[in-house]
């Protein structure tokens, strides 16, 4: 695992996708703390990586209603398992589930596994609602990957919701979820 505090040195051999990526946080200065790893599919892999980047990676899950016309992207912990109902009383959507993998592409450029806050910034028509447990804000730092999994980026949670945001021009309803056995 390769881990910097600046953009990779082979930006250009990188994906659009993952080249906004540090672009926005160049021109938001925003530090950061990047690891380049292996493909990143499961939580538990995103769970070493947390321990390198002393940040909890978040999970970044992707769901809709059941008649999938609302979308949304809910950032949790890494580690925290949830049940679907505690989320839709808070948020008003009952019925939800996975997004599919084309909707995922269409609205937020992204592959299942590579889910990110940072997707947000292709959902121009602001198709998809960002919800965020509490217990993410409540955390100093914060990781993602920057739209593709082979990297992840650490940021501080103040400069996601007071710079990233903002500038996306996104709102996002926190929720308050409980641990799940």
């Amino acid at each position: 695992m390769i881990i910097e505090n600046k953009k990779p040195d082979d930006i250009f051999n990188r994906l659009e996708k993952e080249q906004v990526v540090y672009s926005l946080l160049e021109e938001l200065n925003i530090e950061f703390i990047r690891a380049d790893h292996p493909a990143a599919m499961t939580m538990e892999i995103c769970s070493q990586i947390s321990d390198e980047l002393s940040a909890d990676i978040c999970k970044n899950l992707f769901l809709c209603n059941r008649q999938q016309t609302e979308f949304f992207l809910l950032l949790t912990p890494g580690e925290k398992r949830f049940k679907t109902k505690n989320l839709s009383s808070q948020i008003g959507s009952s019925r939800l589930s996975f997004a599919s993998e084309e909707k995922m592409k269409e609205y937020l450029n992204l592959t299942p596994g590579s889910a990110s806050v940072f997707g947000l910034m292709f959902d121009t028509d602001k198709k998809v609602q960002l919800i965020i447990d509490q217990d993410v804000l409540d955390k100093e730092y914060v990781g993602f990957h920057p739209n593709i999994n082979t990297s992840s980026v650490k940021i501080k949670t103040q400069d996601l919701t007071g710079k990233i945001l903002p500038h996306l021009n996104r709102e996002f309803k926190t929720v308050i979820l409980p641990e799940e056995e």
